[in-house]
């Protein structure tokens, strides 16, 4: 059975970088499409990122901002985040799912990670 856990968050400060990771077991990762998804209290979960083989997607809110990549052989997908802001503030989750397209909704996505905290401050 695929598990996820990630790790990678915590307390940055604006315009630094910061790079999540997305551990899997149980499952070898290769075939499996990952999303990154973000969540601030008050507001829907929101995905930034998903990644099916050698395809990559992004929200428009974070094109150009956010890198996702995965290393198949440590069975981990990574999520860098540069130029960090305060509403990057939030928590980071994971999760493999069906379909790697725009936009990168939720309900495509059925296994989860237990989320990574990221917090943008100075």
């Amino acid at each position: 059975q695929l598990q996820l856990v990630e790790s990678g968050g915590g307390l940055v400060q604006p315009g630094k970088s910061l790079t999540l990771s997305c551990a899997a077991s149980g499952f070898p990762l290769a075939p499996v499409i990952i999303g990154w998804f973000r969540q601030t209290p008050g507001k829907e979960r929101e995905g930034v990122s998903c990644s099916a083989g050698g395809i990559t997607k992004y929200a428009e809110s974070v094109e150009g901002r956010f890198t996702i990549s995965r290393v198949n052989a440590k069975n981990t997908v990574y999520l860098q985040i540069s130029s960090l802001k305060p509403e990057d503030t939030g928590v980071y989750y994971c999760a493999a799912g069906s379909i790697c397209s725009t936009p990168i909704t939720s309900h495509n996505y059925t296994t989860w990670g237990q989320g990574t905290p990221v917090t943008v401050s100075s």
